[in-house]
């Protein structure tokens, strides 16, 4: 039997099946995700609990565009669900945001970690300046958050246009995907500046993710759970999934017959081996 590593700080899908690291399945995650048609989900789950590999393989399942997909998951559990999952595959357009950046001592170094996070995702999806499907306006708009040189109005609509412009050039509904979104709140709670970061995040998200006609469906993480009268205020169609949650639980951390797979996988001592 080859050896295979144990993919020990690796949050990249990618990276993981490419390099032949050693990966416990999760990715009927996708299947029941799909299954249970939540618009905008919420997972709070501890720290090394699996919660940016997810983000990761969800992005690496669903994007348009995405370089052999099939290659990816071959062998996975996803792959052997039928034509009704694997007709998703590679089929929308993701915006994939990362909220770790944000890690700073004042609003000032949050909101401009912020926007180089939303620019960046702006670059990812430059192609859709080249064609004719935004007009003028759009285009310049469009420009100028990615340079970084919009203002804070614009910013807070970011994801929200982002969506529209992805939908006009794809003709497809967009799949919103955000990773640690509690680290801005986290921070900016033990930094004094919580109500002036809470007011950006909460306008941030109820704007992509609240009536937002071209939202398939959105996955939100995170370790903490912000109460939702302080930052999902108005968000109706938001369903928490918290570590005390019995849906999707076997998806995040590792199940005991898991730990005990893993442990004989690699000649260990199934009764030494933890969580």
């Amino acid at each position: 039997m080859p050896f295979m590593p144990l993919p020990i700080g690796v949050d990249d899908f990618r990276k993981l099946i490419e390099n032949g690291y050693y990966y416990v399945d999760k990715t009927l995650l996708i299947k029941e995700l799909l299954d249970k048609k939540g618009e905008v989900n919420l997972f709070t789950r501890p720290r090394r609990f699996g919660k940016s590999l997810g983000i990761s393989m969800l992005k690496c399942f669903f994007e348009m565009g995405e370089e052999t997909p099939e290659k990816l998951f071959g062998g996975l559990k996803i792959m052997d669900q039928g034509d009704r999952y694997l007709a998703h595959m590679g089929a929308y357009p993701v915006i994939s945001l990362s909220l770790k950046s944000a890690r700073q001592n004042d609003y000032k170094g949050a909101y401009h970690e912020l926007k180089e996070a939303v620019s960046g995702e702006y670059r990812r999806h430059r192609e859709v300046l080249s064609g004719d499907e935004l007009d003028p306006g759009q285009k310049e708009r469009y420009a100028n958050i990615m340079n970084g040189t919009a203002g804070p109005l614009e910013y807070v609509g970011a994801l929200s246009f982002l969506s529209e412009a992805l939908y006009q050039c794809c003709k497809k509904k967009v799949i919103i995907l955000i990773d640690e979104y509690d680290v801005p709140l986290e921070y900016a709670y033990f930094g004094g500046f919580y109500t002036q970061m809470a007011d950006f995040i909460r306008s941030f998200f109820e704007k992509a993710l609240k009536s937002n006609p071209f939202l398939e469906f959105a996955v939100i993480t995170g370790c903490l759970r912000v109460t939702k009268e302080s930052i999902f205020t108005g968000l109706n169609n938001l369903k928490i999934h918290s570590i005390l949650s019995a849906s999707y639980d076997e998806y995040f951390g590792f199940l005991q017959n898991e730990v005990d797979d893993m442990a004989r996988f690699y000649g260990l001592d199934e009764q030494r081996v933890g969580y």
